[in-house]
């Protein structure tokens, strides 16, 4: 699929291009939203929001290469609102993501991790290496220069070695800092 010949025509008014467009990025969708949200049901009228939204305001991207980033947004818009309605506790149902220890971790161990992290750090983090969001795309997302993301995502980094110690063999993702 050519993503921004889609996103023209859904620009034209093409509600079938659109469904194609948010057919090929549900899954990311899902993912983020259950980032942040701990029900299913929440994450679903977030998900619902955020497209009924993006359609109507298709009109008003400037880009269609960043179609994924300005859409992903208005979901983390959409999330961050329900969250603050419902003030519960932001956890997460790895059931469906990628199991940890295709990331090299053991599930329990990550679950405690992020568990003892500051919401916010944990969101990162988890948006980072388990949702394969990259630098660029966070740094749009949190409308941020990426050197900003880097460093956060060091810091907590840091922090979780702070809480957990340096473990033989611990790495992050590909064995970076970055």
């Amino acid at each position: 699929m050519d993503e921004a010949k889609e996103v023209r025509r859904a620009q034209q008014g093409d509600a079938q291009s659109f469904a194609r467009l948010i057919q090929a990025h549900k899954t990311v969708m899902y993912q983020v939203a259950k980032t942040i949200l701990k029900r299913d049901a929440d994450c679903a009228d977030a998900i619902q929001e955020a497209i009924v939204k993006a359609f109507e305001k298709i009109g008003t991207l400037r880009e269609a290469a960043y179609f994924k980033t300005w859409l992903l947004r208005i979901l983390i818009n959409e999330c961050n609102r329900i969250h603050r309605q419902r003030k519960t506790v932001v956890a997460l149902d790895r059931s469906a993501l990628p199991a940890a220890r295709d990331h090299g971790y053991e599930q329990v161990e990550l679950d405690q991790l992020l568990g003892t992290l500051p919401d916010e750090e944990s969101r990162l983090l988890e948006l980072y290496y388990l949702d394969d969001i990259s630098v660029k795309v966070l740094a749009e997302l949190y409308r941020k220069p990426e050197n900003t993301i880097k460093t956060w995502l060091r810091r907590a980094r840091g922090a979780a070695r702070r809480i957990w110690g340096e473990q033989e063999g611990y790495t992050w993702k590909n064995g970076s800092d970055t």
